[in-house]
């Protein structure tokens, strides 16, 4: 049997596994979709047990056809939705409540109280991280304050917390490990990402007992072994990573400077500032990129709460669409360019904004505005978003010469197109366009000898495409002030200015 290297993709909206060769070319895959819950306005949960089974079931089905393939998996990486948190029972490993997902809003009362407490300035210091329900803290705060008898198991130590890729190592490992990476650890606002640990004076702000938290280890460390249906043998655990740590790997921007952008459900830029915690004036947070072999890198990094999100919104909310693809074509059938914009504040408005309570915005319809023109501003505020993000990166000294994109939404030619225009930049797109999977897969199989350390899986097979950009200057300037304008207007609107 050939050697592969299995990846779990744990994300907002389903569940892959997907099995590699030592060339990082695909073996197998499977995919479950994953139910999103909304219990109340602006409250996001997902059913932890749900998401088990279905890796369960994804990495049965594609380690079978692995199999079947003559290629026997040795080695298993992780990669997953951040910030999202579960809390379950030590002895059982049953959660305590759903996951809270990080999309979820319900704790902004609490950042409000910490904010006006003064709070923030140590926050930003200690974590990078602003102060926002978007972090893991408040949400596992929430957790144990609203579960009946929660507080008082975790401070008994019967209790275990952590992010989904904690979880599911805890259930892969059969409750021997609890641990995390450095990635997932500094999305929490409880860790340090100068001292590399968990934070005692940020632990008693939120409440939370140090017990509860898993052990931080590097994004290549040796995680336990997992038993899984369908192979033969234990499989090594050797790469965890956040997904948009994992995809910023399997782009390789290993080099400070260079920059790419996931789009998915939301839209995630990071851009690799190497050994230097670049701290922003402009409500960038700054990050841990990676720590591999003992290298450590950082990156700065600005979210887009909605991307493919505002897609979905408009095919199951509105109906206007029947795919997310359609999008392309209804966005090319436009005879003239649209003045129409789009705020998709549908969860509020992340970097550089962060105003939780901020609702979404159509401004600019007439009585000839039809689904076209409503799916053409949605991709388009996308472009506007990363702008925005991109404007105040380099406004903190980093600009970045040219984006590597990934994600679902960057299949679309046409965004990718306005991407290139509204940015002022090249748009670089790889052949293999999953690469938090990537990421996470190359994680493992360097850490087990099964890749070689120099071989770069971003290069493999070249570029998809290219986009230049192509917009003139003065119409680039005044859709820009457009936008500008309403995100102005939308923030009066929901009283954030």
């Amino acid at each position: 049997m050939k050697p592969a290297i299995l990846a779990i993709d744990q994300g907002t909206t389903s569940t892959r596994a997907i099995v590699f060769d030592g060339t990082m070319e695909v073996i197998a895959t499977s995919q479950q979709d994953l139910r999103q819950i909304y219990p109340s306005g602006g409250w996001v949960e997902h059913d932890a047990e749900e998401i088990w089974r279905a890796t369960l079931h994804t990495t049965r089905e594609a380690l079978g056809t692995a199999a079947d393939k003559g290629f026997a998996v040795q080695a298993l990486g992780i990669t997953n939705q951040r910030e999202t948190v579960v809390v379950w029972d030590r002895e059982t490993g049953e959660p305590i409540h759903n996951a809270i997902v990080w999309q979820d809003r319900r704790t902004t009362p609490q950042c409000d109280r910490l904010r006006a407490d003064g709070a923030e300035a140590l926050i930003a210091e200690r974590t990078g991280l602003l102060l926002d329900p978007y972090f893991s803290a408040t949400k596992v705060a929430w957790l144990l304050d609203n579960v009946d008898g929660a507080h008082a198991a975790a401070e008994e130590g019967r209790l275990a917390c952590g992010t989904i890729d904690s979880f599911l190592l805890c259930r892969l490992t059969g409750g021997k490990v609890h641990a995390t990476d450095v990635t997932n650890a500094s999305r929490t606002s409880l860790f340090n990402i100068r001292t590399m640990a968990w934070d005692e004076d940020l632990l008693a702000l939120f409440g939370i007992p140090a017990g509860i938290l898993p052990e931080v280890r590097d994004c290549d460390a040796e995680f336990g072994m997992a038993q899984l249906a369908g192979s033969d043998a234990p499989i090594a655990i050797r790469g965890i990573a956040g997904d948009q740590q994992a995809a910023l790997i399997g782009q390789q921007c290993f080099v400070p400077g260079e920059a790419k952008a996931t789009y998915g459900t939301g839209a995630f830029i990071l851009l690799n500032t190497g050994e230097e915690i670049v701290r922003s004036e402009h409500r960038l947070i700054s990050t841990v990129a990676y720590r591999l072999g003992g290298e450590l890198a950082y990156a700065l990094e600005g979210s887009i709460f909605i991307a493919g999100a505002g897609m979905q919104w408009l095919r199951d909310g509105l109906g206007i669409v029947e795919t997310s693809s359609e999008s392309e074509a209804m966005a090319r059938s436009l005879e003239e360019e649209t003045d129409i914009v789009f705020v998709p504040a549908l969860t509020g408005l992340g970097a550089p904004h962060w105003l939780p309570d901020a609702r979404g915005s159509i401004f600019g319809i007439s009585r000839s505005t039809g689904p076209a023109e409503i799916a053409t501003a949605m991709l388009e505020s996308v472009g506007y978003q990363t702008a925005d993000l991109m404007t105040a990166m380099a406004s903190d000294g980093m600009e970045a010469g040219t984006m590597r994109v990934d994600g679902g939404m960057a299949r679309n030619d046409w965004m990718c197109q306005f991407l290139a225009d509204i940015l002022d930049v090249p748009i670089e797109r790889p052949a293999n366009l999953e690469t938090t999977a990537v990421g996470a897969a190359y994680i493992a199989g360097r850490a087990t000898g099964l890749i070689d350390a120099e071989f770069r899986p971003a290069r493999k097979g070249g570029e998809a495409a290219r986009f230049a950009p192509a917009m003139e200057v003065d119409v680039r300037k005044a859709k820009l002030a457009r936008w500008q304008d309403a995100i102005a207007a939308t923030k009066r609107f929901s009283g954030g200015g």
